[in-house]
């Protein structure tokens, strides 16, 4: 069974309002193995080296080509793009707005 690698472009962080990182495309695979606790530290790890592996690639295109020579079998998720509202500040004292004035 062939491990199918992820090609998509990394999300806006919720903590922030920026653009920052996010328009590189990432290729990364799934764990293969679950995590598993080290008896003696309690630290997390696992076997699995692929896991750690994340490639940045500036278009979508790249990433793919990359996966095709590679030969690697990869799903695309498409970004979803974000819808702008433009607001201004008068506009909380419009005459004849729909919502309540609230502090």
């Amino acid at each position: 069974m062939a491990v199918r690698a992820r090609i998509f472009r990394q999300p806006k962080t919720a903590m922030q309002s920026g653009q920052a990182g996010t328009h590189e495309w990432v290729l990364e695979f799934p764990p293969a193995e679950p995590s598993r606790a080290d008896a003696l530290m309690g630290w997390i790890g696992s076997a699995d080296t692929r896991a750690q592996v994340r490639l940045k690639f500036a278009t979508r295109d790249e990433a793919l080509a990359y996966a095709a020579r590679e030969g690697l079998a990869c799903d695309v998720e498409l970004p979803r793009e974000r819808a702008m509202r433009p607001k201004a500040y008068a506009d909380n004292f419009r005459f004849g707005r729909s919502e309540n004035w609230t502090h």
